[in-house]
């Protein structure tokens, strides 16, 4: 099992996103001693242990008081049980064979299933830790310190530049080849924390910074959970440790960040995931600005590529259920993907909701049955045609030419992103109806609202497709 599925399984067991946080500092200790912050962490434990998705010791106080400390360290993880993972705080980070020493000290001699690191080493350090599926990492990406933005907000240089810790998500996306990778992100910036979410719409997130940091729960939750209401972790440690009834405050905020969950499971469910898409899209590299040589030979200043959603789970998830809010007000027997980007893209709706997909070769097959259309299906049922996106519709004619031709009918288009100058008008007057999650103004007023991308790209934007289309 890796480290996030028994993260998973036991964040179902007690219902709770709350990270418990063990930091014995000086002054809250009986005695300043490695027995002292032994008795105080396993008195939290007893009173948390049925509410807490995880620990989270935090190394230095414990290093703070010798051999000692180090010594009550491995005994506090000892004592935690079993079912509950323990995410040691120690930030570690260095070239591949300190690391390696590094990995083994934390899972091995301390027991712990999971550590915080530094990834400014690059990849080479970071594999060490990340080795063994059943251990788990979070990367520092965008911390709740003031002088966080010294270094991580600087730009990243590019076709669409992005801050440091974007490119960071990014690099987590997809180094998480093991379901072992997550990121930590202060809960005091819920803004970075939406883009890191849009960046890295799959990775787990350890957002530090509720309670004694001033860190807002709710605006934190909306902006890091994923579309199922997981994907982020809630370490809170003074805030229960410094509590008149530690218990209490833990059930309090179990309860407080479980609504905000319901909330945003709410918005999913009632398809308001149209901008989320959209952000999504921008982080992943699916929606670009810069300069763009198209196939034409014009350059553009804004490139959409939807083959890049298969590299993206939980985007093309969502992505998914968008198209599939549509398509229950529609009448249909079978999904028709036209190839090749709106494959993977029908696939996952298909899967989502138990609808047949068939799907027009570019090229009939000139062996075996020669079949122009893929699939099972009967003459004169009814398929909607299923792309990434509508320009002028060329490639949508053809595709309905070959599902006409082997007795099925047509009625209805649905695409991610309608970036034709007429709202398919060409499609309308041929008797079809075409329908899109999303349309390029919207992306653009949206980009430009949420100031993701600058005023005078977004006008060029908006000036180059008045005149030009792909």
């Amino acid at each position: 099992m890796t480290f996030f599925s028994r993260l998973e399984s036991r964040i179902q067991a007690v219902n709770s996103l709350l990270c418990v946080g063990l930091d014995p500092h000086a002054q809250d200790l009986s005695e300043l001693s490695g027995e002292g912050a032994k008795h105080f962490c396993l008195e939290i434990i007893e009173e948390t242990a049925d509410v807490a998705a995880a620990y989270k010791p935090n190394a230095a106080f414990f290093e703070a008081l010798g051999a000692e400390g180090v010594a009550a360290l491995g005994e506090v993880i000892a004592a935690i049980p079993d079912e509950i993972p323990v995410i040691l705080d120690a930030k570690r980070g260095d070239i591949f064979s300190t690391a390696q020493a590094y990995a083994h000290a934390v899972f091995q001699t301390l027991g712990a299933d999971a550590v915080t690191i530094n990834p400014y080493l690059g990849r080479d350090a970071v594999e060490p830790f990340i080795a063994d599926p059943e251990k788990g990492v979070f990367m520092l990406c965008k911390t709740s310190n003031p002088g966080a933005a010294d270094l991580q907000d600087l730009e990243v240089m590019g076709d669409n530049p992005v801050p440091l810790h974007v490119h960071v998500a990014r690099l987590a996306q997809t180094w998480n080849t093991r379901d072992n990778l997550g990121l930590v992100v202060g809960a005091t910036q819920p803004a970075s924390l939406a883009r890191v979410r849009a960046a890295a719409p799959d990775v787990w997130i350890l957002a530090p910074g509720v309670g004694a940091q001033g860190g807002d729960l709710r605006a934190a939750l909306q902006a890091g959970l994923r579309s199922d209401g997981l994907g982020m972790l809630i370490p809170v440690s003074r805030g229960i440790s410094r509590a008149d009834d530690p218990r209490q405050a833990a059930l309090d905020l179990r309860e407080a960040i479980n609504a905000e969950r319901g909330a945003v499971n709410a918005r999913i469910a009632t398809g308001n995931s149209q901008f989320q898409i959209a952000d999504a899209l921008l982080e992943a590299g699916c929606v670009k600005f810069g300069t763009f040589t198209l196939k034409s030979g014009v350059e553009s200043p804004i490139y959409i590529d939807l083959r890049r959603l298969a590299g993206y789970p939980r985007l093309l998830a969502l992505v998914a259920g968008a198209y599939a809010e549509i398509l229950r007000g529609l009448d249909f027997d079978h999904l028709a993907a036209l190839p090749y980007a709106a494959m993977p893209i029908a696939t996952a709706i298909s899967l989502r909701g138990n609808w047949p997909m068939i799907y027009p070769r570019k090229e009939s097959k000139a062996y075996g049955t020669k079949a122009q259309v893929e699939g099972v299906f009967k003459s004169g049922e009814r398929a909607v045609i299923i792309d990434d996106l509508i320009s002028t519709g060329g490639s949508k004619f053809e595709g309905i030419e070959k599902l006409v031709t082997n007795g099925l009918r047509v009625k209805d288009v649905v695409v991610l992103i309608d970036r034709s100058p007429d709202g398919g008008a060409e499609l309308s007057a041929r008797g079809y109806s075409l329908h899109a999650v999303l349309t390029l103004p919207e992306l653009l007023n949206h980009y430009e609202q949420m100031e993701k991308i600058s005023p005078e790209k977004i006008a060029e934007t908006r000036e180059f497709l008045g005149v030009e289309l792909v």
